[in-house]
């Protein structure tokens, strides 16, 4: 491999040796042409294993479920006021730390941008700033009549995950309230309507797709710094209830909210956020996380809480946090959302209201439909906010004619950001980035931040559990290739799946061991000629495994990324990277136990070096569980992401890095701090690539990886450090001759 500049590599000489990575520079990570066989299976057969494809996720999903389940066996104990109102206060508590801490309040700037004259009420076209520079276009729907010193109800409504926000079907809903003489107030939720997040200016169309595939494009980049979508979510809401406290029109004690679907979640999550939401009515949305996990899986991004499950957060909590103000929770039998979550959350809320002596202020409607609005479901919601809003509708309900296209834009091209040219969560979030990864290395640099901090930080936020070296393999077959044993073997994961493995010996073994991992699985490289039979030609023993959510044992039913409207595919599911994040872990962690747990397995069969490569996102992992475990005496890194800091820094990052994320990672570190702490180990890294998956600038990287070379040079080891290399495993033979 050829270095991506003529500079000279920190610490390591011009490497000469032949090729062994055929590490192309912008590549896909792809098994080369004509590298491609079928390995021997390890578990293929074994009826214990059938469901081994979707192993992550059911591990992941069934940690879940204790978490969830310890939570409702704690609520089962509240048994007077007093206990209910103290697990009330302990929600707000953990709610508040899982979002906030929130922006200041700040001008909102409310622009009027074209008023809309209609038979029996008006609307006006708002933009107003959420936060400094970040705007929210929205629509205020005022029926006629209104006296000047009138104040009326309000209703907050909640567009669901439509393109075209509350524009579309919504608007049915909003004008029959409109009609019974309700304020309505409707926004456009980030990635929705005319605030697509990221825009081609020349078509106005998102990127990556309007709605939940920006959603879930930012969420877990928002994660990488301790922060959330739904924080921005629930204080565009708050931000909404500030701006209609400013109109004469509203009664700012007669407040209520509602939504279907998305718009249900965010009536879900806003109001327990401020208290000046009195009554709602969440749609098409309400039912227990259990049931989630077990039939649809985790949703939408900005659905995402961090830890959520960890901290004993679930849906009946949300509803629990407001009591014991008046909830209509709306639902049907077939819905995504199952009923029967719904029915159990219920149950559950309404002990709580029973406790606090307001149980008639919690009410279930549910009608025989789908995924989907309702008349009987729509009728109990007028009639619900009628009486809890104290407004009595005219006696004669007119159908008021439907807003055109045209005249329900608000901006002059469409959207905030070609209109306004402002803020954009992205750009927020990478100043927030920034500004913690400025802290963690004046922090390093001023002796603040040692190694042995790295570390512990680095096992805590990723969710590494020491693994359990008790545990023995078992071997499942063997062949035989010319000069080395191919033996297949499986070995206990960290959780009730196996990890299956090929271990190829050679005739004549070295003292040497390369554990390898590969994106793909112990099948990328193994044909005559690959990657491992070179290494294992060169006297190594090599063991390559599947790693959880790869080969046998992956990637499963949500293997890929059909949520994401693009052409890259990447590879594991966000729905199984947001069940780690749920319950506090990460797919980085849980791989690493297994890694190091692995790595042990190689020292218990003799070997007297256990060095490791990895290729692409497997980088991620290798580089922590070296960082956790002295039983890997040195690593290369081929395709590595340079840092979590420069994919905060790309608005297009590369999505296959999802499955690397460690949420709230660059609070704490980042990947070349671990890679620091591994001097004076020998350490090699190949075609490192930045954030958006392309060859990182050369400038950039000496300066993020200049820690690096500082903590080699301080342990006397400089020389064991190489940041272009033609081949890892050559280098790994002069730097181990010190």
């Amino acid at each position: 491999m050829r270095s991506h500049n003529n500079a000279r590599p920190i610490g390591c000489k011009t490497w000469k040796w032949p090729l062994l990575f055929a590490a192309t520079v912008g590549s896909l990570l792809l098994p080369r042409p004509g590298a491609a066989q079928k390995a021997p299976d390890a578990i293929a057969g074994w009826h214990h294993f059938h469901a081994a494809p979707n192993a992550l996720y059911d591990y992941l999903s069934g940690e879940a479920y204790k978490l969830l389940r310890q939570r409702s066996e704690a609520v089962s104990r509240l048994d007077s006021r007093e206990a209910w109102l103290q697990y009330q206060q302990h929600v707000r508590n953990t709610l508040m730390s899982m979002v906030g801490p929130f922006p200041e309040r700040t001008p909102l700037n409310p622009e009027v941008t074209r008023v809309i004259e209609k038979s029996g009420y008006r609307i006006e076209q708002i933009v107003f700033e959420s936060q400094p520079g970040l705007y929210v276009s929205s629509s205020l729907f005022l029926p006629a009549g209104l006296g000047r010193d009138e104040k009326r109800p309000v209703v907050v409504y909640a567009s669901g995950h439509s393109a075209s926000s509350y524009r579309g079907g919504y608007l049915r809903i909003i004008l029959d309230l409109v009609s019974r003489g309700f304020i309505v107030f409707a926004w456009d939720p980030i990635g929705q309507g005319e605030r697509l997040q990221i825009v081609q200016p020349a078509t106005g169309e998102s990127v990556v797709g309007a709605t939940t595939p920006e959603h879930s494009f930012m969420a877990p980049q928002l994660f990488l710094t301790r922060d959330s979508l739904g924080k921005y979510v629930i204080w565009d809401g708050i931000r909404a209830i500030d701006y209609l406290l400013t109109r004469p029109e509203v009664d700012p004690n007669r407040i209520g909210m509602t939504g279907r679907s998305g718009g249900g979640f965010q009536t879900l999550y806003i109001a327990p956020f401020d208290e000046r939401i009195y009554a709602i009515a969440p749609e098409n949305h309400v039912t227990s996380s259990t049931r989630i996990l077990q039939k649809i899986g985790p949703r939408d991004g900005e659905q995402s809480l961090f830890h959520m499950f960890r901290d004993g957060i679930d849906h009946a909590d949300l509803l629990l946090a407001r009591a014991p103000k008046p909830t209509l929770v709306v639902a049907t039998s077939n819905d995504i959302f199952n009923i029967q979550g719904t029915y159990e959350t219920m149950a559950e809320v309404s002990r709580g209201y029973e406790a606090l002596g307001a149980a008639d202020n919690l009410t279930l409607v549910e009608d025989v439909a789908g995924h989907a609005s309702t008349q009987q479901n729509n009728e109990t919601i007028y009639a619900f906010f009628q009486k809890h809003l104290k407004h009595a509708p005219p006696a004669s309900l007119p159908r008021l004619e439907m807003p055109s296209r045209e005249e329900m834009q608000i901006t002059r091209t469409g959207q905030v950001g070609t209109t306004y040219h402002g803020q954009t969560v992205f750009s927020l979030n990478q100043r927030r980035g920034n500004e913690q990864s400025a802290r963690l290395y004046d922090a390093w640099k001023a002796g603040e931040l040692a190694a042995a901090q790295v570390v512990e930080v680095a096992r805590r936020a990723s969710g590494f559990l020491e693994p359990d070296r008790s545990d023995k393999p078992v071997l499942t077959g063997r062949e035989r290739r010319r000069g080395y044993l191919v033996e297949q073997f499986f070995l206990d994961g960290e959780g009730d799946y196996p990890i299956p493995y090929l271990l190829l010996t050679p005739d004549d073994p070295g003292p040497g061991a390369v554990l390898y991992l590969h994106p793909s699985g112990k099948a990328a490289e193994f044909a005559p000629g690959g990657e491992l039979e070179q290494l294992v030609k060169r006297g190594y023993t090599v063991l390559a495994p599947d790693l959880v959510g790869t080969g046998e044992v992956g990637p499963g039913d949500w293997g890929g990324e059909a949520n994401f409207r693009h052409a890259i595919n990447t590879g594991l599911s966000y729905r199984v990277w947001h069940a780690a994040a749920f319950i506090g872990r990460s797919v980085v962690g849980v791989r690493a136990g297994d890694v190091v747990k692995l790595a042990g397995v190689l020292k218990s069969r003799g070997a007297k070096k256990v060095l490791g490569i990895a290729r692409g996102n497997m980088t991620v992992v290798l580089l922590h569980a070296a960082a956790f475990t002295l039983s890997i005496d040195g690593i290369a890194l081929v395709d590595p992401c340079s840092s979590y800091r420069d994919v905060v820094a790309e608005q297009l990052y590369a999505p296959r890095y999802i499955e690397t994320f460690v949420p709230g990672a660059l609070k704490h570190y980042d990947l070349p701090f671990l890679a620091a702490t591994l001097a004076p180990r020998p350490l090699v890294l190949q075609s490192v690539l930045n954030g958006a998956g392309k060859p990182a600038d050369p400038d950039r990287i000496r300066d993020e990886y200049e820690i690096v070379n500082t903590a080699y040079q301080q342990h006397n080891a400089a020389n064991r450090l190489c940041l272009s290399a033609e081949s890892p495993a050559a280098a790994f033979e002069t730097l181990l001759k010190d």
